[in-house]
């Protein structure tokens, strides 16, 4: 196990090690600058981390016989030493034997169950790093393991009032470190059902990705049963607190809600084709991207992605998860995802952002969802109605607004290979070229029910009709 201190210097960190039996050695956290801060190591040491360019001082604790050799000197000249040590040493010991017997026996029991749980913290945090190591995905240098203390005094032990939000695996959290800096921490549930295999994932991708678009990982911690992943904090919430608020909603003009399409396109490409890895994110949706001060998206949340190799084109997976609303046929129906499940998804995303309505939100009564509309709606060259009431086009350009209802409407085809690729999402957004004729979209859902039943029946309806009944509470 292995804890973290920034502010420590290195002459206090070697006091701190030396108080504690336990504590196996100790090093600058940072090599920089003369080395600053504090790494302390208790238990046995494993080195699971690389460094590109040269290395840094480890100060190891080691038994006082072991180094006998180095600083031997005359048995004659110090034999009269021992002489006194054979006279003390047993008195000393004899009386100290009692004692230490006494005191072990007392705070073995104590100790034993903190003893499991610090072991099982220091094994599973090993399970990540080797993982990372044996699938040659090590992250950045940069991100960082953080003791568990370190978090609860950042997050006011996770005080409600610091609470930011609720994602599919657990909360988010607002922390401030003691340098003055701001995190969010993402802390997972135990019963949230994303094992040490989906921390790991989420851990190696995001390590691995430096784009704009996408959220940035400052580090991790896997200690006393707790799994969190430690995030840079932007100031706002997701986008669809914006969105679909009709108050939010105002500070959101179509200049900036486009720099925002365009933003997740680039991160979606990047995701696809421009990364060092070959990455399907699978829960691309308003919730999941996040804004910064200067609003600009980034992608967030990929707990569930998966990565393909080169010449890999889908996959296929028992087990669906995700949102429905922003599902592909393919993926919803049969399990199938690919890149252009993720193209699907950004589809929806896109229509959303130019209505501010979800896409289960029906303009018309005959109408199954926003998907539908829209494209009833742009067929009859009135696409303009459709457009959030609460922006203002008489400043902009009706052309680029039709340009993305049209790009979202190719983004939702039915059939995959119908879909166009992202690199040719973010060409058809930033130029003129003319655009294919899209189909009618060959997916939605249809809510119904009464009152009295706590079921949702929803319809995907393709060429053929399939019932998906998801328990939904009255």
């Amino acid at each position: 196990m292995a804890r973290v201190d920034r502010d420590m210097g290195l002459e206090e960190c070697e006091e701190l090690c030396l108080k504690n039996c336990s504590c196996s050695g100790y090093a600058a956290n940072n090599i920089s600058d003369g080395g600053t801060g504090c790494i302390t190591w208790y238990g046995e040491l494993i080195d699971i981390k690389e460094f590109i360019h040269g290395g840094q001082d480890l100060f190891i604790r080691v038994a006082s016989s072991d180094l006998g050799q180095y600083g031997m000197k005359s048995a004659n000249k110090h034999r009269w030493k021992w002489a006194r040590v054979i006279v003390i040493v047993p008195i000393i010991g004899a009386l100290m034997l009692v004692f230490f017997c006494f005191a072990m026996k007392r705070m073995k029991a104590a100790k034993e169950p903190l003893r499991n749980e610090s072991l099982q913290s220091y094994q599973e945090g090993c399970r990540v790093g080797k993982y990372m190591d044996e699938a040659h995905r090590q992250p950045s240098a940069d991100v960082l393991l953080f003791d568990l203390n370190t978090i609860q005094a950042a997050t006011n032990t996770f005080a409600i009032e610091n609470k930011l939000g609720e994602g599919g695996f657990g909360s988010v959290y607002k922390g401030t470190l003691k340098n003055g800096k701001l995190i969010a921490v993402k802390r997972l549930t135990k019963t949230s059902g994303q094992g040490i295999e989906e921390f790991q994932n989420e851990v190696i991708l995001i390590a691995r990705l430096q784009h704009r678009n996408l959220v940035r990982l400052l580090g991790y911690c896997i200690q006393q049963g707790e799994k969190m992943l430690v995030y840079e904090y932007l100031p706002h919430k997701g986008l669809d607190s914006f969105i679909f608020d009709n108050e939010q909603g105002k500070h959101l003009d179509w200049g900036m809600r486009f720099e925002i399409i365009s933003g997740i396109a680039q991160g979606l490409l990047y995701l696809h084709q421009d990364s060092r890895l070959k990455i399907i994110h699978r829960d691309l949706k308003a919730s999941n991207v996040l804004l910064d001060d200067s609003m600009e998206p980034k992608i967030s949340d990929f707990g569930i992605a998966r990565i393909f190799g080169e010449q890999q084109v889908q996959d296929n997976t028992n087990t669906v998860v995700g949102t429905y609303g922003y599902m592909s046929p393919e993926y919803a129906m049969a399990g199938q995802f690919s890149v252009k499940s993720d193209v699907f998804s950004f589809g929806v995303l896109l229509l959303e952002i130019v209505c501010g309505k979800k896409n289960k939100y029906r303009f018309r009564e005959e109408s199954v969802n926003l998907i539908e509309d829209v494209w009833e709606y742009w067929s009859c060259d009135k696409a303009l109605d459709v457009i959030d009431a609460q922006l203002d086009m008489s400043l902009y350009d009706n052309g680029e607004v039709l340009r993305c209802i049209h790009v979202g409407l190719l983004c939702v085809q039915p059939y995959p290979e119908d879909r166009p690729s992202m690199s040719d999402v973010v060409f058809m957004l930033s130029n003129e070229t003319k655009l294919p004729f899209p189909n009618k979209p060959g997916f939605s859902f249809k809510s119904t029910g009464e009152l009295e039943s706590s079921t949702m029946s929803i319809e995907m309806q393709t060429f053929s009709s399939v019932t998906i009944t998801a328990i939904e509470g009255r």
